[in-house]
């Protein structure tokens, strides 16, 4: 079992979870983090400190998609292991729907 990041966090990427995940197991896009499956120990402890309820267990029946996006991210994107700022307008975005098909960048951060 291992934890996802899904759609609530593109374009808010507010990064509170990096801050407390013990392994570093966070890969950063440009408007969104995903976790690497293979490095995720499920601890869980990621979860409780998104403000946009953006990670999931992979068993929550929508991690489907998001399992195969994370793994396959977190082998293009580099390994984020400090909080950042979110970006500016990630309030305004943070209960949006549809962001996937909207806003999704598959480049890394810059």
């Amino acid at each position: 079992m291992t934890y996802v990041v899904n759609e609530a966090c593109i374009k808010c990427k507010y990064m509170d979870c990096v801050e407390v995940c013990p392994v570093d197991c966070f890969y950063e896009g440009k408007n969104m983090l995903v976790i690497n499956p293979d490095e995720c120990i499920d601890c869980g402890v990621c979860a409780p400190e998104c403000p946009a309820k953006a990670i999931v267990s992979d068993t929550d029946k929508s991690a489907g998609k998001w399992l195969k996006l994370n793994k396959e991210y977190s082998e293009k994107w580099p390994n984020c292991s400090e909080k950042k700022q979110p970006p500016a307008d990630a309030d305004e975005y943070k209960d949006a729907e549809g962001k996937y098909e909207k806003f999704f960048d598959p480049n890394p951060a810059e």
